[in-house]
């Protein structure tokens, strides 16, 4: 997922996103100890489409935080 489809996701597809590319990342993870996995490539990929998400939430936050209540 690039970065451009993320920064579109409202704050509860973000979440949710984050939520399922984790599970499937721990699966990938144990599937590729036990056994062998289809492409690594593809657990390296979604490590970063983890850390992309986590960016945008963090970026959200500290504009909420900035953004003066009026």
């Amino acid at each position: 997922m690039k970065y451009k489809d993320i920064k579109a996701l409202s704050d509860k597809d973000l979440k949710d996103n984050l939520k399922d590319e984790r599970e499937s990342y721990t699966k990938m993870k144990f599937t590729h100890a036990i056994s062998q996995v289809e492409s690594t490539a593809r657990i390296t990929a979604t490590r970063k489409t983890i850390a992309r998400l986590h960016t945008e939430r963090r970026s959200r936050q500290l504009n909420a935080q900035n953004t003066p209540n009026v």
